[in-house]
């Protein structure tokens, strides 16, 4: 059993891979306290993140470790705290507010461009490298800021993507330990963690004292105002408005990151893919930048996020916790026991996807004749009432970032090692990933029929 807790800890993807290739696709651990079952089925995912929902919580040891960050916000709540802080959010997502979401993406990829452009030579120059994973990070928490903040934390900018980073290492290394290290234990790790916690306290704590300054008007929807005036109203408590910023630190900034370094890690590897991208970038916006109207049109482009995110989900892991006993594809499950859904594997499946290690947007594009996705099978955002809060968000800020940076520029692999995926909170290259980014001929081709 110590031997699957530090394969688990050394590489958890390929130790998933693994023991579902071994013994099947519902895998029993017999651990001393804790049962676990990896489900690796879609009606074994279905019945426990949607129909049976109710009788499986987040506690969890990977929840409990996320909290050390995040406090119990949405990511780590259940029951009446979960729904409280839900209902009191909903609204900074509701589909009226994406319009804006789409102006401050395209915002951002505009001063990434410029960025880029200033910077020359290695800096991303006609021909330069630049580190995708590092300008996706600048970039997503720039959009969190300026949209769900209503605020713009560029100054703090470094600062948040380093602590948040630090943060999560030190909690997913915890989470995987097999001997748990008490938190007041003064160990490297746990000092890591509090200098982390501070530096998102104090830029938190701006943000705040300068809403409060400013004065929150009625009409206002953004989170932090929304958050603000359940504080005020008595419906959430004061230490929620932390808990929720922090959780969309991470959750609206890091897996936004994710998405959209993949993608474009995707594209270089498949340059007809991404010439497709192109011919119906140039069809639709001619050279100029991408904007809200045009996200119905930009139909490839969304199919290729589609896709990046079969292969490499952010959210890579759920862990469930069994509140009560349940029977899961078949097989008895009992109170107490921890299930493992992982869509990494699951959109690996043979018989939900054909070919499942093919890059092919297609899968996603409709009218393209590609067998439809089987209902269930596709869990980027998690599924049942825990969906995630922000995919529409998600989706609209990475697609239109991804068209505003290839407009007129396409990607290119450097060397031909492929990088290392880091299995922390969401998938990441690790050491980052340097791209060659090359200036193109805007065409005046129409897109591909099929696009």
């Amino acid at each position: 059993m110590l031997r699957d807790l530090l394969a688990i800890r050394r590489d958890p993807l390929a130790y998933l891979a693994r023991t579902a290739a071994r013994h099947g696709d519902l895998v029993a651990f017999p651990l001393p306290r804790t049962p676990v079952l990896l489900v690796n089925t879609v009606a074994g995912a279905r019945r426990v993140l949607v129909e049976n929902a109710g009788a499986w919580s987040k506690r969890t040891v990977q929840y409990g470790a996320l909290s050390l960050v995040t406090g119990s916000g949405l990511l780590t709540s259940d029951g009446t705290a979960w729904r409280s802080a839900r209902r009191a959010v909903q609204p900074a997502f509701h589909p009226a507010g994406l319009g804006a979401v789409a102006e401050q993406s395209v915002a951002a990829a505009e001063r990434m461009r410029t960025r880029w452009s200033a910077a020359g030579g290695d800096g991303g120059g006609d021909g330069g490298v630049v580190d995708v994973d590092a300008a996706a990070l600048q970039a997503t928490l720039e959009v969190v800021g300026r949209t769900l903040f209503g605020s713009d934390v560029a100054d703090d900018g470094e600062r948040v993507v380093s602590a948040v980073l630090q943060a999560l290492d030190v909690v997913i290394a915890r989470a995987r330990t097999p001997l748990p290290v008490p938190q007041r234990a003064p160990t490297r790790a746990n000092r890591r963690l509090a200098r982390a916690r501070r530096v998102l306290d104090e830029v938190v704590e701006r943000v705040v004292s300068r809403r409060r300054a400013a004065g929150v008007a009625a009409g206002d929807t953004d989170l932090l105002a929304l958050l603000l005036r359940a504080v005020d109203a008595g419906a959430l408590p004061p230490q929620a408005v932390r808990a929720e910023l922090v959780t969309m630190v991470i959750a609206g900034h890091e897996t936004v990151a994710s998405a959209l370094t993949w993608t474009l890690h995707q594209l270089a590897q498949h340059p007809e893919a991404q010439a497709r991208l192109h011919a119906e970038l140039d069809a639709v916006l001619g050279g100029r930048a991408p904007t809200w109207e045009d996200l119905p049109s930009l139909r490839w482009t969304r199919a290729v996020v589609d896709e990046a995110l079969r292969l490499q989900p952010p959210a890579w892991v759920v862990t469930r916790r069994a509140e009560a006993d349940d029977v899961v594809d078949g097989v008895a499950v009992p109170a107490g026991a921890l299930a493992i859904v992982s869509p990494w594997l699951l959109h690996r499946r043979a018989d939900a996807f054909a070919d499942p290690a093919r890059f092919d947007p297609e899968r996603f594009l409709e009218g393209s004749g590609a067998p439809a996705v089987p209902r269930g099978a596709y869990l980027p955002f998690g599924a049942g009432s825990r969906l995630c809060i922000g995919r529409d968000f998600a989706l609209v800020e990475t697609v239109l970032v991804l068209a505003a940076l290839l407009r007129d520029r396409r990607v290119e692999p450097v060397g031909d090692r492929p990088p290392v995926v880091q299995a922390l909170v969401t998938l990441r290259p690790r050491g980052g990933l340097p791209l060659r980014l090359r200036t193109r001929r805007v065409g005046t081709l129409k897109a591909d029929a099929r696009c």
